[in-house]
């Protein structure tokens, strides 16, 4: 299969699709790989690192989109990318199209077939291509609110973990899935006050086995969210439904009575975003002010670490790359139901049915359209 590497163009993205290893690999099993100029250099790998690699570089992205038979990107394709990809083109990508009705129309008529690395499943239940950007972000997450909070900023001039006699800050993340259980190691790591709030007791109880004392874990209800929202320095939206748009939790009601100089960071702006009033920013322009509180929405948030991301998301994809470039699309979608699972859109059918109730479209399941 011939293979092609776009760099990427979202602002501020410097991850990449595939790393030079991953690229050696693809051919090893006997594929073709084009790479765009530059593509690897916001992660420190040069187009010689990709040559050594065995991969062809070429100049533009036009030339990846009119040749090769799969496109392994990182962010969703802007539109006009969308407007290159070919009928019966794989793209293999992170896409998030429940808040995205234009992307979705673009691909729609592209007549490509678009596979989302976050419905991709596993046997535990879990997102696995989801989880290394979920593990960075949930990090990262506490690093910018700390960042956030800190005058200059807009925030109550706080520091997280305060100094011996004067009160630490108070962080609540909703939550406690991957995301959640990230921030909150950063969080405690930084002496912070910690309560996390979740609707699953499971989860719960192995937050409190880990951390004790340390935090507090508290059942999600509206009367709970309130009460610990309006009391907090710090909210961590870290909630997920896999493919969905992100459940509204926070209310512009509850904002207005939130203290001057709280922060929210919004890790679910992927998918809409769980505050009523996120937008999506960008690294450029991270935050934004809403009734004296401070917004941090970026929606490549991993992308601020571009190198760490880039190979932890490697990792998780290769093994699937793989069984799409050797087994051919069609193949190795029927042979594994977790990245079929990961089929969003196939030859202008619509085939989540997460993203098609989101959008009020017609579903068609993956096994019909296979």
């Amino acid at each position: 299969m011939l293979i092609g590497l776009p760099k990427e163009i979202k602002n501020h993205e410097y991850r990449v699709g595939l790393v030079p290893s991953n690229v050696q690999e693809l051919i090893h099993y006997g594929h073709q790989v084009m790479v765009q100029k530059n593509a690897g250099m916001g992660i420190g790998c040069s187009d010689e690192d990709y040559r050594k690699a065995g991969a062809t570089i070429v100049d533009t992205a036009e030339e990846i989109f009119a040749k090769a038979e799969m496109i392994v990107k990182v962010k969703e394709p802007q539109p006009n990318e969308c407007k290159m990809l070919r009928k019966g083109q794989v793209l293999f990508t992170y896409l998030h199209l429940a808040p995205d009705p234009h992307q979705t129309e673009l691909l729609l008529e592209s007549g490509a077939i678009a596979i989302a690395y976050e419905t991709v499943t596993d046997d535990h239940g879990g997102l696995p291509l989801l989880a290394p950007m979920s593990e960075v972000a949930g990090r990262l997450a506490i690093q910018a609110g700390a960042h956030c909070l800190e005058k200059p900023c807009g925030g109550r001039g706080m520091l997280l973990g305060g100094v011996p006699g004067v009160d630490t800050a108070k962080v609540v993340v909703l939550g406690g899935g991957v995301v959640g259980a990230n921030a909150i190691k950063i969080a405690v790591g930084m002496g912070a006050q910690v309560v996390v709030l979740d609707k699953s007791v499971p989860r719960l109880r192995m937050l409190d086995d880990i951390y004790g004392s340390q935090i507090r874990t508290i059942y999600s209800t509206k009367a709970a969210l309130e009460e610990y929202v309006l009391d907090a320095d710090l909210v961590i939206g870290a909630v997920l439904v896999a493919g969905a748009a992100a459940p509204k939790l926070v209310t512009k009601e509850m904002v207005k009575k939130m203290r001057d100089g709280s922060v929210l960071v919004d890790v679910a702006i992927d998918q809409g975003g769980c505050f009523e009033t996120s937008h999506a920013t960008t690294h450029a322009e991270p935050t934004y002010v809403v009734d004296g509180v401070v917004h941090y929405c970026v929606a490549n948030m991993p992308g601020a670490v571009a190198r760490t991301s880039t190979y932890a998301l490697n990792n998780a994809t290769l093994p699937f790359t793989l069984a799409l470039a050797n087994l051919g699309h069609v193949e190795a979608l029927k042979s594994n139901k977790h990245l079929r699972n990961g089929l969003n859109i196939y030859k202008g059918k619509l085939t989540c049915e997460a993203v098609a109730k989101a959008l009020g479209k017609t579903y068609v399941p993956a096994e019909t359209v296979l």
